[in-house]
């Protein structure tokens, strides 16, 4: 058996080769690197596979979060509630508008946010009286979308907006709903590493909002008016490349392929791992892209026995996230202390994840279920 990759990239290019070689080419014999034509081509398939009228491609997933809060004119004085549970960038967007980010603690089965204790921290920042709500990120963890038929009404009650974080949610849904489509305004990555992922950063911004589109679109071109050398407000410069368009291309038509071989094979880890940790929970209606498989451990020593067995036998893994974003150093003087999220908290010391992509073999899951049964 060949060496077990975390994200097999490789076997997904052997897989595309002719059509990511095509398009590449392509862009290249067009010369045409900064706004080609694949780039328009890439935003109307976007809008096509997830329902959103209008889609705005960029430089980075950091960026499509950025862009809508710059949108909104977020900035200091206002809160925004963040799960803590999740990547830096979700609360760092927040803090580059001037905005304070306001953690939320997550669920237990499915680690997305929690609605319950989101309203508590609603209801506490409006007693306290100090910042002004103004919206909600939510996190599609693990290819899993938020509960938004929850969030959604939350939003909507306390006058809130709500941004879907889905960097790692593309390709899930709740019923007929694909992520990227819920909330005001969604956002997802194209790092290499997600599900649906080019040769570089990239990232685009969804939303049904004609007005927000034209913002967008202005912003990330640093802010520009009738064209790029008349600047009428202060913006970015996040334009995606053409040559990763092109790329995401064939990999967006060959994306539920792969997403159904991705649920199959979380099917097998399943299968084979839930009488040993704690396996992802899919809740009645909602559909998982998987970009991402990850188990919780008892503990924190029988995960490390865990890694330790795995890594052992020559299998990547790794731990998404080490430390919860409210106890991270950055975020000290904002006052948060062990125990003030403690799912958050137990979700870092116990959680980590296994290879997955869309190429992966029953081989490889037989052996890695193999050495993940001996640990106790």
């Amino acid at each position: 058996m060949k060496p077990i990759q975390f994200n097999d990239l490789g076997a997904q290019y052997a897989a595309l080769k002719e059509d990511i070689d095509k398009a590449i080419a392509n862009v290249i014999a067009g010369a045409h690197f900064i706004s080609g034509p694949q780039v328009e081509e890439l935003e109307k398939a976007l809008c096509d596979y997830t329902g959103r009228k209008y889609c705005v491609t960029c430089a980075s997933g950091t960026d499509a979060l950025h862009l809508p809060l710059m949108a909104m004119g977020v900035g200091p004085g206002d809160a925004v509630f963040v799960p803590a549970f999740t990547f830096y960038a979700s609360s760092e967007v927040v803090s580059l508008c001037g905005a304070t980010p306001v953690f939320v603690d997550s669920l237990p089965d499915t680690y997305d946010i929690d609605p319950d204790d989101l309203l508590k921290k609603i209801a506490a920042v409006k007693a306290e009286g100090k910042l002004n709500p103004r919206g909600i990120i939510a996190v599609d963890l693990f290819g899993l979308p938020a509960d938004f038929t929850c969030l959604e009404p939350i939003a909507k009650e306390n006058g809130l907006f709500l941004l879907e974080d889905a960097a790692q949610g593309f390709g899930g849904k709740i019923g007929a709903r694909h992520a990227c489509s819920f909330g005001d305004v969604s956002a997802t990555s194209f790092f290499p590493a997600k599900a649906l992922g080019c040769y570089g950063d990239g990232g685009a911004v969804f939303t049904d909002d004609e007005e927000m589109y034209k913002l967008l679109l202005s912003l990330r071109v640093h802010g520009k008016g009738s064209m790029k050398y008349d600047n009428i407000r202060v913006g970015l410069n996040s334009r995606l490349d053409t040559l990763q368009a092109a790329i995401l291309l064939p990999k967006l038509s060959a994306f539920d392929v792969e997403n159904a071989h991705r649920n199959g094979a979380a099917e097998k880890y399943a299968f084979q791992l839930k009488d040993h940790f704690a396996v992802p929970v899919i809740p009645e209606g909602f559909h998982s892209s998987f970009g991402y498989y990850t188990l919780r451990a008892k503990d924190e020593a029988q995960r490390t026995r865990a890694m330790d067995a795995l890594k052992a036998a020559g299998v990547p893994s790794i731990i998404y996230y080490p430390r919860p974003l409210h106890l991270q150093k950055v975020y000290a003087p904002l006052g948060y202390k062990e125990g003030d999220l403690p799912v958050a908290e137990t979700l870092s010391k116990t959680v980590f994840s296994l290879p997955m992509h869309g190429y992966i073999t029953d081989e490889e899951i037989d052996y890695i279920c193999g050495v993940l049964t001996g640990v106790e």
